[in-house]
């Protein structure tokens, strides 16, 4: 049996003995609704319907008690046996250390056997694997889709905070939560949708990704990656030119390597304000910024404009509230969002994506995400 949930699709399995997996497949929504669909009522024992109605209440934030679930363990190992039934009698709210439950089985010195136990878990959720953490009262780890982020979701639901490291410099889960009280419409997309996904991309220098986002305005990906290496090519040995090398450079030799003459002048533009200081040198530089001063260098420069430093902004400094309002995903999500018939005006986004913040770039990427679905 497949059905959805606030965390994301769960599948249960079962024999006639209990339950004999829990699982949470990561599926893309096309897939998750074709077999959603293919499933046409699955005769499921009452034991099994129960249990689906249990973990739907549970993960949509209502804390169920899941131990009276049938599972089979006849088939586990007796270690792993032993570790589950101790985990299950952690209550929620209630975490404990590998070292700990190792204790709690008479085997101290066992936390590393305990850890691939848990690793191997095949009943998440009512085995509560996510109540156990590292002895430090770090994450650890967790098997499932989403990693130690659904972890910290299924803690924060039973009333228990833990700090992740997401690679963010905020919290995605509460960036959800806060979405999703202050927008009922867009809550239900971000259920069907999933925890946030998004993690930033290595960002080398202002310069390098400016370059790189005029190489690519206006073509294909594999079209721009060939011009890219041939202009890269360009300054062997070095791997990546520096604005002095782009200034020096003669406009042919940029011209034969596939760019437009008004690219080829983009490139010079960007290559004397990185020089002036327009254009921060370093990352470090760029992060001391706010967003509106870094809207106001970067598009200074000739060919960037607001949307290719939104773009920045967003998937590569990971800034939290940004709202790319001319962009054509976000306008058409939004539309989709709110059962409109025409893509909203940006200026009628930005006054109703007032209610997101402080969390616009968290809204603006699951309204990329539902034109997935």
């Amino acid at each position: 049996m497949l059905f959805e949930t606030r965390a994301g699709p769960v599948r249960l399995r079962w024999n006639d003995r209990g339950l004999t997996a829990i699982e949470m497949p990561e599926l893309p929504q096309r897939e998750l609704r074709a077999q959603l669909a293919k499933q046409n009522g699955t005769g499921a024992p009452p034991f099994v319907e129960d249990a689906a109605r249990l973990l739907k209440r549970h993960l949509a934030g209502e804390a169920q008690d899941l131990s009276a679930l049938p599972l089979d363990l006849s088939v586990l190992a007796p270690f792993q046996r032993a570790v589950y039934q101790k985990i299950r009698e952690l209550p929620p709210g209630r975490t404990a250390t590998y070292g700990e439950v190792a204790a709690m089985l008479g085997k101290p010195g066992a936390s590393r056997a305990v850890g691939q136990a848990l690793g191997r878990n095949p009943f998440l959720v009512v085995v509560p694997c996510h109540r156990v953490l590292a002895a430090n009262g770090a994450a650890g780890g967790f098997s499932a889709p989403g990693g130690v982020v659904a972890k910290q979701r299924l803690l924060a639901l039973e009333g228990v905070t833990i700090a992740v490291d997401h690679g963010l410099p905020f919290d995605p889960v509460a960036a959800a939560e806060h979405l999703r009280g202050q927008d009922r419409k867009l809550a239900k997309f971000i259920d069907r949708v999933g925890p946030f996904r998004l993690r930033p991309a290595e960002l080398q220098s202002p310069f390098e990704a400016l370059l790189e986002s005029i190489v690519y305005q206006q073509l294909t990906g594999k079209a721009a990656a060939t011009i890219l290496a041939r202009v890269v090519a360009l300054f062997r040995p070095r791997r990546f030119p520096k604005p002095e090398d782009v200034l020096e450079r003669p406009e042919d030799d940029l011209r034969g390597a596939g760019l437009s003459r008004s690219k080829t002048a983009a490139l010079k533009d960007l290559a004397g304000k990185t020089l002036e200081g327009v254009v921060p040198r370093s990352v470090r530089d760029l992060e001391k910024l706010s967003d509106a001063e870094i809207v106001e260098r970067l598009t200074a420069v000739r060919g960037i404009g607001p949307w290719t430093v939104e773009m920045l902004l967003i998937f590569r400094l990971a800034r939290p509230d940004v709202l790319p309002a001319t962009d054509y995903g976000v306008r058409k999500g939004f539309a989709k969002v709110r059962g409109l018939r025409e893509l909203p005006a940006p200026k009628d986004l930005l006054a109703y994506g007032e209610r997101w913040r402080p969390y616009r770039s968290v809204a603006s990427w699951y309204l990329w995400r539902v034109l997935d679905l």
